[in-house]
């Protein structure tokens, strides 16, 4: 049976799914809902995310949650390019670099900086202090990766990982903002990165604008 992957496309954590699902070549269904209206999610989702939150998948009955456990299942369990670097030292830098977009990149880059820069401005109500709070930790995020990314061309090694497929949709929607591209402006390397990745097929084919989660 096809896999069936649980959430909106607007999703930053649906979206890393889908690149990775694209990447893989994998045919998939998609139940498409709006995670902050309760009286529109499926009716057994409390049973499929406890926690309320997205993205959710199933295989062959076989049923996942939280973004992570469901990118190295579906990378280890389908056919395509291998996500996942061969070396242990490489692998252990895939993790690490994803520890540091959920723990200290999402947050500072997507839900204060872009929400209120680009969903906040919509109605008018831009809270400037708190952007100007999150843009330390922002740019110690972007100078943190591009100390991991180093020479390389992605940020796991010589091949796109799973790494760069967590990090593109934070990115793309960060980017969106002034403040975004100001701080990346001043990483060139990582720049140079970005370009590649905002490039990839699977990152152009699931991109969708602005809301987040």
């Amino acid at each position: 049976m096809k896999p069936i992957l649980f959430g909106p496309s607007y999703s930053v954590y649906v979206r890393i799914v889908k690149i990775v699902l694209a990447e893989k070549g994998v045919d998939h269904d998609q139940v498409a809902f709006d995670v902050f209206d309760h009286n529109d999610w499926p009716a057994d989702w409390p049973q499929r995310q406890p926690f309320g939150l997205v993205p959710a998948f199933e295989h062959d009955g076989f049923r996942l949650y939280e973004t992570r456990a469901i990118t190295r299942y579906i990378d280890e369990a389908f056919d395509g390019p291998a996500l996942q670097p061969d070396s242990p030292q490489a692998r252990a830098r895939m993790e690490q670099v994803i520890s540091v977009l959920d723990g200290q990149g999402y947050w500072p880059m997507v839900r204060k900086i872009f929400v209120q820069r680009v969903e906040r401005a919509r109605d008018g109500m831009t809270d400037e202090a708190v952007i100007a709070a999150a843009l330390p930790k922002a740019e110690r995020c972007l100078a943190a990766l591009r100390q991991l990314l180093g020479e390389r061309p992605y940020l796991a090694g010589a091949d796109f990982s799973l790494a760069d497929a967590h990090a593109a949709p934070m990115f793309h929607y960060f980017l969106e903002t002034p403040e975004g591209q100001g701080l990346l402006g001043m990483q060139p390397r990582l720049a140079d990165w970005w370009a590649r990745i905002a490039a990839r097929r699977s990152v152009l084919a699931t991109y969708v604008g602005p809301e987040v989660t």
